[in-house]
């Protein structure tokens, strides 16, 4: 690790940024994206801390502004982040006079009256049952738990509130709590009904991080189309050594409406409606159905992204399966779902 502990790696816009000199940082983080690194992996390589600054920083597993660091756990954020948002919201501070905080299975059981603590996933579908809350076969407890904290508590926290120590189940890439067997060093800031940030201490046991990727890959075969792969590229990074980080990611579109005082999102994103219209290149129908593409699954290929066959040359083919599935059970498509063998053939014939 560097001795200097101040010095940052800040990636504005990555998906954005310039390929044309002038910008050492912008020409690293376009390389460190095309190669498909995490920013979590950077921290093994000697990179202390760093910021990155896109509307697109979902895609690396954080929300839209991303701030994560060596050096720290989760409580050094939750201890810094009320000062930080009191010096962000000036005119607004006054909000921030009455700030709550609610480990995750007490905000549940103060909501519903249901304790959710050492509930398996048979009990966790009665208590959703009982609720009138939707679940399907998919959903595994992690999912069962979020599905509940949404529907009954997040619209509930008008005042800012920091909902702490998540299951395990729903934090998949978190720390296992040092004090609270089963729990995770976690905690999402919820300001009038919506969530504004979300932080953890990272998990940086290549062990346990594999063993949550297995978990994570059962429910994908379950049908869960939020359920992660493993992504063995992160994982050697992790074998080589993590050190101690912890990381926060802030919705800067809410930030901003809140900031503003505005109701809808639209109120605080420039001219959306008048941006220029795209003209995608795409192969016709019959070269996906060549390399054994249904035709009826062509314009889902598609709609995830894959607008020509050779698109999909280099693609895992396990995040090709969940893509497509995932868009066919979001648009209830009804369409049965290949296998991921299926999906290897297809690429096999590119």
């Amino acid at each position: 690790m560097h001795a200097n502990k101040d010095k940052w790696l800040v990636v504005v816009n990555v998906f954005a940024a310039s390929r044309k000199a002038g910008s050492v940082w912008k020409r690293a983080a376009v390389m460190l994206e095309e190669a498909g690194v995490p920013y979590k992996a950077m921290f093994t390589g000697g990179v202390d801390n760093a910021i990155a600054i896109s509307r697109k920083a979902a895609a690396r597993g954080y929300r839209k502004f991303v701030a994560v660091g060596g050096d720290g756990t989760v409580h050094d954020v939750l201890n810094g982040i009320g000062m930080l948002f009191m010096k962000l919201l000036t005119n607004r501070a006054q909000i921030f006079a009455d700030v709550r905080t609610y480990w995750s299975p007490e905000a549940i059981k103060k909501a519903t009256g249901y304790d959710i603590e050492g509930k398996n996933e048979d009990e966790l579908r009665q208590i959703c049952k009982e609720l009138h809350i939707e679940t399907d076969a998919s959903m595994g407890k992690g999912k069962l738990i979020d599905e509940i904290f949404g529907e009954t508590c997040e619209g509930t926290f008008i005042q800012p509130t920091f909902i702490t120590d998540y299951p395990v189940e729903m934090s998949p890439l978190t720390k296992m709590h040092r004090s609270k067997p089963g729990l995770t060093e976690r905690f999402e800031l919820m300001v009038n009904g919506k969530e504004l940030a979300n932080a953890y201490s990272e998990l940086n046991d290549p062990i346990d991080q594999y063993e949550r990727f297995v978990e994570q890959m059962k429910l994908a075969d379950k049908g869960d189309d939020e359920a992660m792969i493993i992504d063995h590229d992160f994982m050697r990074a992790l074998e080589y050594g993590m050190p101690p980080t912890s990381g926060i990611g802030i919705g800067i579109d809410r930030l901003t409406m809140l900031m503003t005082g505005n109701a809808f999102i639209q109120e605080v994103l420039f001219f959306p409606q008048m941006r220029p219209e795209k003209t995608v290149p795409k192969d016709a129908v019959a070269k996906f159905t060549e390399i054994g593409i249904p035709e009826e699954w062509v314009a889902v290929v598609q709609k995830a992204g894959y607008n020509l066959v050779s698109n999909m040359k280099e693609v895992n083919p396990q995040k090709l399966h969940m893509d497509i599935c995932g868009i066919n059970k979001k648009y209830k498509l009804n369409l049965t779902n290949p296998s991921v063998a299926d999906v290897q053939a297809w690429i096999e014939k590119i």
